[in-house]
C-alpha cells in the first residue's frame, strides 16, 4: 500500500489489518479458549484477509493480520518480531524477506516468551510462509522489489 498510496493510507491499512487479527484472538482469549483453538481462530482471521469475499477472494499476505493475532501473547513478542523485521529490511531492503524471517523466528520467540502458545504461532507461521511462495521465488531469482523502489511494483 505504501508504494501505491503513500504513508498515511499505508499506516491506516496497517492498523486495520493488525486489528483484524487482534480483535478475534483477544476476544477469544478472554472467553478462556484453549491455545490451539486460539491458533485456529488466528488462522481463520488470516484466511479472511487472504481470501476476502468483497475483493473476489484476492487479498494480501496476512502478515499484519498474523502480527495482530500474535499481539495478545505479549508486547515482548511483538517487539522481537518488529525488531527482526526492521533489521532485515534495513540490511537487505526486502520487506518480504523481513516478514519471512520474522515469522520464521516467531515460534522460537514465542517459546522463549510464553511456551504455551508455541504450537499456535507455528501453525500461523506456516500459513504466512506458504502465502509468500511467490515472494520466495522472486527473492531467489533476484527480481523481488525493495522497499525504497517506490514506483516499481513487480508482479
Amino acid at each position: 500500500m505504501y508504494r501505491l498510496g503513500g504513508r498515511m493510507p499505508a499506516l491506516l491499512v496497517l492498523v486495520m489489518d493488525i486489528l483484524k487479527g487482534t480483535i478475534p484472538v483477544y476476544g477469544s482469549y478472554f472467553l478462556g479458549i484453549e491455545p490451539v483453538l486460539l491458533g485456529l481462530i488466528a488462522i481463520a482471521a488470516c484466511l479472511g484477509h487472504i481470501f476476502p469475499l468483497y475483493f473476489g477472494f484476492k487479498g494480501g499476505k496476512a502478515v499484519a493480520t498474523a502480527f495482530g493475532a500474535m499481539l495478545p501473547i505479549g508486547l515482548d513478542l511483538a517487539g522481537l518480531l518488529v525488531l527482526s523485521w526492521v533489521l532485515v529490511v534495513f540490511i537487505t531492503g526486502y520487506s518480504s524477506l523481513g516478514a519471512l524471517i520474522a515469522v520464521s523466528l516467531a515460534p522460537l520467540f514465542t517459546w522463549l516468551v510464553k511456551p504455551l502458545y508455541t504450537i499456535p504461532v507455528a501453525m500461523l507461521s506456516i500459513l504466512i510462509i506458504i502465502r509468500h511462495k511467490d515472494n520466495i521465488l522472486r527473492l531467489l531469482s533476484g527480481s523481488e522489489s525493495k522497499v525504497w523502489d517506490k514506483g516499481s511494483i513487480k508482479e
